[in-house]
């Protein structure tokens, strides 16, 4: 690489740096319980999307050892559609209560290939300010015309759909709980404003899936309405403990993303230890349920507690509790004085987050105690205060 390339680099990290948006990665291994060995010391994790704290090695040596076969060889339309994958995609599907589920290798790979697939240049996405980055690359490929409407308002998202153009297919698409506010979309009345002006809804159940219904199918099956939501995305990175993502819709959407979806068709499958791994954390998660019941009641106390201490918690109502502190300098200290204190707590700052509204990202886990989550409000009450 030319010097002058790498002055132009080393300009733009040297700014990154005054803006306080410079990350760097960190070594982290997970410990029983909820905690980590982070950087070499240990912390209790409030930083993972393993919101049900499922062990993989544990259900590897309940449910014995996952098959043979680190490689794929090519895409699944060339040699790479592995018997198991027929079996996830059958009996999930079945679970969710759709026609069929088409496997990704990852969430990030099925939004930025079905949403492209769906919509073209003459069409209309309709998408909130806070959707997941995967959404936003998924739309900017698609090369259809975009309408951002503010987080959850459903009056201006009604008012672009009124001036859609005649003739345009047209796409609401929405996180149904957006990753670091913690606050759910308005899935019933999109539901409505979908059937008025014969759109498609597309709902991102990455972080809602395994949390929601009797079996975890996500927040789409425990409000009735699978059948008003024409395409569920989801991945199995999260609550279920591994890896992959899916769409999850009739058939017809299936074999449609089999042949348009590019990030599907031209990318090697899945291992197939991957997919059994798959299979096997979500039969897992299926019974859960004592698990999902005392995630939700632990981030209540955990929210309630920082809302009396005077703290913001944004918009959470769920699992994901952010600690809105504005400054990315103030978040950054607060983040180190955390885990100097053994609290694994990332600052999350811009552009994941809009300008002036850095946070601390609190992800809480099943398995955490209420004595470990009680001893970290008290550190984060008080280093929270001191920087106040």
């Amino acid at each position: 690489m030319s010097r002058q390339h790498m002055m132009w680099m080393q300009s733009e990290l040297e700014s990154l740096r005054e803006r306080g948006q410079y990350r760097s990665l960190v070594d982290s291994e997970p410990r029983p319980g909820g905690w980590v060995i982070r950087s070499g010391r240990r912390m209790l994790n409030l930083a993972s999307n393993q919101y049900l704290g499922t062990d993989l090695l544990q259900i590897r040596q309940e449910l014995g050892a996952f098959p043979a076969g680190m490689g794929a060889g090519a895409s699944r339309l060339i040699t790479g559609h592995h018997p198991l994958c027929t079996r996830l995609e059958e009996e999930f599907a079945r679970c969710k209560g759709t026609e069929s589920c088409l496997l990704f290798s990852s969430g990030y790979m099925a939004n930025t290939g079905v949403i492209p697939a769906l919509v073209g240049r003459s069409d209309c996405v309709f998408s909130d300010r806070l959707n997941h980055a995967s959404i936003i690359d998924g739309i900017v490929l698609s090369r259809a015309q975009c309408f951002r409407y503010p987080h959850r308002d459903l009056d201006r998202l009604e008012d672009q759909l009124k001036k859609a153009p005649r003739g345009a297919k047209k796409l609401i698409v929405t996180d149904s709980i957006f990753s670091m506010d913690g606050s759910m979309a308005p899935l019933r009345e999109l539901a409505e404003l979908k059937d008025r002006y014969e759109a498609i809804l597309m709902v991102d159940e990455a972080h809602s899936g395994g949390l929601y219904g009797e079996e975890g199918q996500g927040l789409v099956h425990a409000m009735g309405l699978t059948s008003r939501v024409e395409v569920q995305m989801g991945t199995f990175s999260k609550a279920y403990c591994a890896y992959g993502g899916y769409i999850a819709g009739d058939s017809m959407l299936k074999d449609y993303l089999i042949n348009k979806a590019r990030s599907f068709i031209f990318t090697t499958a899945l291992p197939p230890a991957v997919i059994s791994a798959v299979y096997q954390s979500w039969q897992s998660v299926r019974g859960h349920s004592v698990r999902r019941d005392e995630l939700q009641r632990k981030a209540e106390m955990f929210r309630q507690r920082l809302q009396e201490a005077g703290f913001d918690t944004g918009g959470s109502e769920c699992h994901i509790v952010p600690l809105v502190l504005g400054s990315n300098e103030k978040t950054l200290r607060v983040s180190e004085k955390l885990q100097q204190e053994g609290v694994a707590a990332v600052a999350i700052r811009p552009p994941t987050v809009p300008e002036g509204t850095a946070r601390i990202r609190f992800s809480l886990m099943a398995i955490h105690s209420d004595e470990d989550l009680k001893w970290a409000l008290e550190r984060i009450i008080r280093i929270g205060r001191e920087e106040a």
